[in-house]
């Protein structure tokens, strides 16, 4: 398996010898944006990009797409891993519920200038 030979090599050797030996994974940043204001506007949003670091649950994650004029910032609550498909899916949960300083759909406009996009219930994997 390859990462049981990574595994052994991050043992016996040094750093130096151990660049580019990760490999990259498709992180998917899943969000659910609602609206304690305005209860029409709900949207499931997610951010894709290339990685050799996985998240964990308990890490706070930012964004430039995040706005403290509307959730505090996300932190990891689920991780699931495709060795597979080489993704990994990292839904995340706002920190602060209440905080609604600008509305939804300007917050939904700022996280899709930010390369976020909307995405299904079926997109996502219920693993």
């Amino acid at each position: 398996c390859r990462y049981r030979l990574i595994a052994e090599e991050i043992r016996t050797a040094n750093t130096d010898t151990l660049k580019g030996k990760f490999v990259e994974m498709n992180i998917h940043l899943l969000i659910f944006v609602s609206s304690v204001k305005d209860k029409t506007v709900q949207a499931g949003m997610m951010k894709t990009f290339k990685s050799d670091f996985r998240p964990v649950i308990g890490d706070i994650i930012e964004d430039p797409g995040f706005d403290p004029g509307f959730h505090n910032g996300y932190e990891v609550v689920k991780v699931t891993v495709n060795y597979a498909s080489n993704e990994c899916f990292v839904s995340l949960a706002p920190m602060d519920m209440e905080t609604e300083k600008i509305t939804a759909k300007s917050y939904l406009a700022k996280l899709a200038a930010n390369g976020w996009h909307p995405v299904s219930k079926l997109d996502i994997p219920t693993a």
